[in-house]
């Protein structure tokens, strides 16, 4: 156990680069964490950090450590997971990663469904760009996420769930607004309004403009698409968004459905790590459920459980 612990504090210490910071996420005094930290390098013989000042930088061997320190972690967990599963087969605890549009309506929905089968079962949630969601089920601190579009990394496996279309949100009024479908084509003078370019639906708006040969101008961006749909409804650009029903966005916006355009929505988890029974459990139900589609090649071999 105090081998965990010092493989955490190490962690948070490495991520925050700052002894305050850290000692205050740990909830320890910073001469203790200094003293733990001395030790360690003692231990290894090495320096863990170059010094500057009260600001700490991990060097290559501290960089060497946190990498097998964050798997050894994960590795850890899996274990403290799968043993709880043992002593109770229909329950366990599945970390989950969505992106925030999937809050209001896809994640609560499959959720609700799966705990009527097992109601023991407890999620540990986490909100992200879709980037940020794969990351972390490479690095092992989820065990899956839903994302779209389907990343473009080896490092994942993806199983397909859903189709969602896709709509120009537009101002309330706009000229647009009466039309009942439409080509993208036909915004290509508007301002738009987009996302984060490491967000999802940026790439996909980025692809769609350039089937469509538009060249958008881009007056607005933002990470979160409840924020877009405000500055719609403020008249300040027309925007990209995904078809909800009911609409989920502000007063005053109007969306159009775009023709033959929509977003694929997935499952990842981790190629070549064996995922805990729980997890296991939930990603054969998403995929097998009504939201689910047929798998895609490389989908896992899930056994009956």
């Amino acid at each position: 156990m105090e081998l965990i612990e010092s493989l955490r504090w190490f962690v948070a210490l490495a991520e925050t680069e700052q002894v305050t910071a850290a000692s205050d996420m740990l909830r320890i005094s910073q001469p203790t964490l200094s003293r733990r930290l001395a030790r360690l390098e003692r231990d290894l013989g090495v320096a863990l950090f170059d010094r500057h000042g009260r600001r700490l930088e991990i060097n290559d061997s501290g960089r060497v450590l946190l990498e097998h320190a964050r798997r050894a972690l994960t590795e850890l967990s899996t274990a403290q997971r799968e043993i709880a599963t043992l002593g109770s087969p229909d329950g366990g605890t599945v970390r989950l990663g969505f992106l925030h549009s999937f809050g209001t309506w896809l994640v609560p929905e499959v959720l609700r469904a799966y705990r009527d089968e097992r109601p023991k079962v407890t999620f540990s949630l986490y909100q992200d760009a879709a980037q940020a969601l794969v990351d972390r089920v490479v690095e092992g601190r989820d065990d899956l996420a839903f994302v779209s579009p389907r990343p473009r990394t080896p490092q994942v496996q993806w199983a397909a769930v859903t189709h969602q279309r896709l709509a120009l949100a537009v101002p309330a009024g706009h000229p647009l607004s009466s039309s009942t479908c439409l080509d993208l084509g036909a915004a290509a003078d508007e301002p738009f309004i987009g996302m984060h370019e490491d967000y999802g639906m940026r790439r996909i708006f980025d692809e769609l403009c350039a089937e469509a040969g538009v060249v958008p101008t881009v007056v607005f961006e933002s990470s979160e698409l409840a924020t877009i749909g405000g500055l719609v409804s403020a008249s300040l650009g027309v925007a990209v968004m995904p078809w909800q029903e009911p609409h989920a966005w502000p007063e005053g916006v109007t969306l159009v459905p775009l023709r033959g355009a929509g977003r694929d929505i997935g499952i990842v988890w981790a190629s070549g790590r064996p995922l805990p029974l729980a997890a296991e459990r939930f990603l054969r139900f998403t995929a097998d459920s009504q939201w689910g589609e047929a798998w895609k090649t490389g989908s896992p071999k899930v056994t009956d459980v």
